[in-house]
């Protein structure tokens, strides 16, 4: 499969940083609460295009655009009300570990293409028989209904367990009143940023 590493505005070549670590150091921006909108498409744009991305704002809206549609891997995402059961920072080394396991691949010592670790990602061993990765693993156990353990010894030995496994809560808290005065801000300066940044 031939993966993006280009994207094209106004007639001009952007080079994406294609290696899987700037993918998810974008995630990380997107998810950091202590950063404004402007902030988090900028930072964005400069972690995903280089800072070349920065010199032309009449770009701006049209790369966060093909950014996203890069980060999703040319599909569209479902609005899910879902927990997540992995975050790609905090799962990182089980992630490492899992795809040695499973691949033979040293991810410490190997560029990879986002789309193509994306793809591997989702075909790491998850089996109920037992064969499965270390962060397939952790994920069933996140997800494990307390609801189907009967014995309240078990239940409570699982619930520890998913205390210590359990994902920290890194989403963004700022209230929509301080999100609509930081539009109205950004759009007074002469910017149009798009809100799902």
């Amino acid at each position: 499969m031939d993966y993006p590493k280009y994207v094209e505005v106004n007639g001009r070549k952007y080079k994406i940083n294609t290696d899987f670590r700037y993918a998810i150091k974008c995630n990380k921006i997107a998810n950091d609460e202590t950063i404004g909108d402007f902030e988090r498409a900028l930072g964005i744009l400069c972690t995903l295009f280089g800072e070349e991305s920065l010199n032309h704002q009449e770009d701006y809206n049209r790369l966060l655009e093909l950014a996203k549609k890069y980060l999703c891997c040319g599909k569209e995402l479902e609005n899910t009300k879902e927990e997540p059961d992995m975050d790609y920072v905090e799962d990182y080394d089980y992630i490492i570990t899992s795809f040695q396991s499973d691949y033979s691949i040293n991810l410490d010592e190997e560029e990879m293409h986002w789309w193509k670790f994306y793809k591997l990602l989702g075909g790491l061993s998850n089996s109920e028989l037992g064969n499965c990765c270390i962060l397939n693993r952790v994920r069933n156990l996140r997800n494990f209904d307390l609801k189907n353990i009967k014995d309240e010894k078990e239940r409570q030995k699982i619930k520890e367990a998913k205390d210590r496994v359990a994902l920290k809560k890194t989403k963004r808290q700022a209230s929509d009143k301080q999100q609509e005065s930081a539009i109205k801000l950004y759009e007074a300066l002469g910017y149009n940023i798009r809100r799902e940044w």
